[in-house]
C-alpha cells in the first residue's frame, strides 16, 4: 500500500478553472468511483491552501501497489480530468512530495484496503 501527500503550484490566474475543476470532480462521483478500482485508489482527497498569495493543490492518497495510473486511463472522466490538470498545475514549479512520518490505521480498515482480486484470496 502507499500513501503520498504531494503538493502542486497552481498556475497563476487559474484559481477559478482550479474552482470549476473541483466541482467537476464533485458533480461527477460516480464517474470518479469509476475510476478508482482500476487504479486501486483506496483514498484519494484534494486540499487547497495559499501560501504568500500562491496557490497550491495537495493531493492524499492510499493506494494499492499495482494500480495503473490516471495518465493511462481512457476513461472519459480522467481525461476531463487531465485537461484541468494541464491547465491548472504549473509544471515548471516541481512537485513536493511530503514525507509520511507515522501510519496508524485499524487493521480491519487496512485489510479491506485490497484490490477486488484478493479479496477471499482469490488472488
Amino acid at each position: 500500500m502507499k500513501i503520498e501527500l504531494t503538493r502542486f503550484r497552481v498556475r497563476e490566474n487559474t484559481q477559478s478553472i482550479v474552482d470549476e475543476w473541483m466541482q467537476f470532480l464533485t458533480a461527477n462521483a460516480a464517474a470518479v468511483r469509476e475510476t478508482l478500482e482500476p487504479e486501486q485508489m483506496y483514498v484519494e482527497t484534494i486540499f487547497s491552501e495559499t501560501i504568500d498569495g500562491i496557490d497550491y493543490l495537495y493531493w492524499y492518497s492510499v493506494q494499492g501497489e499495482d494500480g495503473s495510473g490516471v495518465e493511462q486511463s481512457e476513461h472519459w472522466l480522467d481525461e476531463k480530468h487531465m485537461q484541468y490538470w494541464r491547465t491548472c498545475i504549473d509544471d515548471t514549479f516541481p512537485a513536493e512530495d511530503l514525507t509520511p512520518r507515522v501510519t496508524m490505521i485499524p487493521e480491519r480498515v487496512e485489510a479491506a484496503m485490497k484490490p477486488l482480486a484478493t479479496i477471499g484470496g482469490t488472488s
